[in-house]
């Protein structure tokens, strides 16, 4: 956690740091200051409302839910507070994160969650979508962005030019 945060990152229950770890590590990358709180929808709901209700009061400028199951974590952030909620489901039931999926994609028309894929990759994507909600008031961080898109371009030339010389000199 950092001193000034700007994202919250909340997760339904610990087994899901794992995954949402990755939204840590790329918040970091840019540079962004974040806080991070196990939550639950179901098991601590009076203290996730006030959390949300709280939150645009604190500084924070958006939300990342993880959660899975019924998956209802985003929703309720998202009822409580006027800052962009971005779900992130997780394959945590024996459903493999469909339940999660539907519970965050299928908001009622009012209260709008951003949603994400499943899992990791979801969790990179929501740090991803915050940096760049972010850097619409950023110019520095809109830079930083725009020179990870031009890195990502190079990374995917330089595989492309790997691939070539391998097809044009087989073993």
């Amino acid at each position: 956690m950092k001193k000034n945060p700007l994202v919250g990152i909340v997760m339904g229950s610990d087994s899901d740091l794992p995954f949402m770890e990755e939204a840590f590590r790329v918040l970091e990358s840019f540079g962004v200051d974040y806080e991070a709180h196990i939550l639950s929808a179901h098991r601590s709901p009076q203290k996730t409302s006030q959390y949300a209700r709280e939150a645009a009061g604190r500084g924070l400028r958006i939300l990342i839910a993880g959660a899975g199951w019924a998956a209802h974590l985003a929703g309720v952030l998202a009822a409580e507070t006027i800052l962009p909620v971005v779900g992130v489901p997780m394959a945590s039931s024996p459903l493999q994160g469909l339940d999660a999926l539907y519970a965050t994609v299928q908001m009622p028309p009012g209260v709008p969650v951003a949603s994400m894929a499943i899992g990791k990759g979801g969790a990179h994507n929501a740090a991803l979508f915050a940096v760049q909600i972010l850097a619409l008031q950023d110019s520095a961080l809109a830079d930083k962005f725009r020179r990870h898109k031009e890195k990502m371009t190079e990374q995917i030339a330089e595989k492309d030019q790997k691939l070539q010389d391998r097809l044009a000199n087989p073993r």
